[in-house]
């Protein structure tokens, strides 16, 4: 019996977060556009919607990290950032906490609309969790990236809030002004500029021991 050789994981875990990413983003708009089409949405509007969930922005910025690694196009030299893809680790990881400890009591999924959620909101940040720590180098992030690490989420949240004072629409519960009004929405959005500083503190300090115990590491 010929024994194969053992695959390197730093190289397949990335074509295997691709893989998921695009599958799961292509099977949750394959399930969303008609669902927003039946709502009487245009394209445009269906869209509009689709995008702005927090999980599918995070998720498609997850899968242009792979393709950084994956091949040599320079526009995607951001994405090949340390502090873009730390930033990318602290974010899926409450994107999933979010999901698993408020979200999915909200709603009974089956059949396919399960397979999406499963896919982007725990099979993709875990393989990315994964992948950053074993196979993105070490030693790049410092304390004082925090501050800029929270940009793009804050303008997430300037995003969200304004196209919903325009279409009255907002994709989660906690930013949904029409219901709990402007003064619960930004107390809810700063507990969760919180939460995901708190979890950016834990991705700078895991980057500095990963990279000390990386050195301590024969090659």
């Amino acid at each position: 019996m010929v024994r194969r050789p053992a695959r390197n994981p730093r190289i397949l875990l990335p074509w295997v977060g691709l893989a998921v990413g695009i599958g799961g983003l292509g099977l949750q708009f394959s399930l969303s556009m008609p669902a927003y089409a039946a709502q009487g949405k245009d394209i445009p509007g269906s869209l509009g919607t689709f995008l702005a969930f927090y999980t599918i922005l995070t998720n498609i910025v997850l899968v242009l990290v792979y393709l950084s690694v994956v091949t040599t196009w320079r526009w995607l030299e951001v994405f090949r950032h340390p502090i873009t893809r730390g930033l990318m680790a602290a974010n899926i990881a409450l994107v999933m906490l979010y999901v698993y400890l408020v979200l999915r009591h909200l709603a009974v999924l089956e059949g396919q609309a399960l397979t999406a959620d499963n896919m982007l909101h725990y099979l993709a940040p875990i393989l990315y969790l994964l992948w950053w720590v074993i196979a993105q180098p070490h030693g790049a992030l410092k304390w004082a990236n925090l501050p800029l690490m929270l940009v793009p989420t804050l303008a997430y949240l300037v995003y969200v809030l304004a196209r919903g004072a325009w279409v009255t629409e907002y994709p989660y519960p906690i930013l949904a002004v029409q219901k709990i009004g402007y003064g619960a929405v930004l107390l809810n959005s700063a507990y969760m500029t919180a939460a995901l500083a708190a979890l950016m503190a834990v991705v700078i300090a895991a980057d500095h021991l990963l990279a000390r115990f990386s050195r301590t590491v024969p090659a």
